[in-house]
């Protein structure tokens, strides 16, 4: 099962279901921000009381988040990420401090509205020649802290300007098109997500030029401590996103170019595909409503 949220092809009303082999049971809430209010025993028991209402092939799948739902991200998490920050950046103990600090890096990586979904195009900026995807597993939270289920997070990323600078990190993070999320919430009832494979492949015109495996047991941090840090100083009433950083970095030599598709996969938890887009001008569609 996975808790998507959608759109039907007659009603531009946004709505949330449960979906379970192509069929969607709407669940009574106003949106994903009303649902990640409750607590996870909560949402089970209202996922397995929805009446099953109308097909997938009915519907548009939107990106899993709305409100004043937030998405962060952690950093430095895998020794790949670590590896890769000392090797991009022009101070390079920051990055091998962090990875053995207790506490984690986190940072703010997107409102609801800026977040784009599988098929929709991720960002790469146009003053950046160095600009890498992050396959990532994301921890999706209700406002009691609690994990209650997980998606795949492309954490899209300017090596180049955060290299030069790690102040430059939101310049880095947050710009259009730098945050997408597979459509459907799988949920943490139904998943051990200890030691999931995670792929990234990128193909350009047909052809393979990048691609790479690693596994969540890779990661040095367990979720729980990272989402109390999150939570340890701020309030999320609408829940939030926490991705958990990246164990697959491409070399310094590769770039991104424009038109690649990039295929994030996380074993039981989904895909995610989007093309590569340079420059803000392709992410209208994310101010119309």
């Amino acid at each position: 099962m996975h808790i998507v949220r959608y759109r039907r092809n007659d009603d531009p009303r946004p709505r949330i279901a449960a979906l379970n082999d192509g069929v969607l049971s709407t669940l009574p809430v106003a949106g994903m921000f009303e649902l990640l209010q409750h607590r996870k025993e909560e949402i089970e028991r209202v996922c397995a009381a929805a009446a099953p209402d109308c097909s997938l092939s009915e519907v548009r799948l939107l990106a899993p988040v709305d409100g004043a739902t937030e998405v962060w991200a952690a950093g430095v998490t895998y020794l790949r990420s670590k590896d890769a920050r000392v090797e991009e950046s022009a101070l390079k103990s920051v990055y091998e401090l962090v990875y053995d600090a207790e506490r984690p890096e986190l940072f703010f990586k997107s409102p609801a509205w800026r977040v784009v979904v599988d098929g929709e195009p991720v960002g790469i900026r146009s003053d950046s020649a160095l600009n890498v995807p992050e396959p990532e597993l994301a921890l999706v939270l209700n406002r009691f802290e609690e994990i209650v289920g997980y998606v795949v997070c492309n954490d899209m990323s300017s090596r180049s300007v955060e290299g030069e600078n790690p102040l430059y990190l939101p310049q880095a993070k947050l710009y259009a098109g730098a945050c997408a999320l597979s459509s459907g919430i799988r949920p943490a009832w139904e998943v051990d997500p200890s030691d999931l494979a995670i792929r990234l492949t990128v193909t350009r015109e047909g052809a393979v030029v990048w691609d790479g495996t690693t596994s969540t047991r890779r990661i040095r941090r367990p979720f729980t401590q990272l989402a109390a840090y999150l939570f340890h100083s701020e309030n999320y009433p609408h829940g939030v996103v926490l991705s958990t950083g990246t164990g697959l970095v491409p070399d310094i030599d590769f770039r991104l170019h424009a038109g690649d598709l990039i295929t994030v996969a996380i074993d039981e938890i989904g895909e995610l595909r989007n093309r590569v887009a340079v420059g803000k001008d392709h992410f209208g569609f994310l101010t119309t409503p």
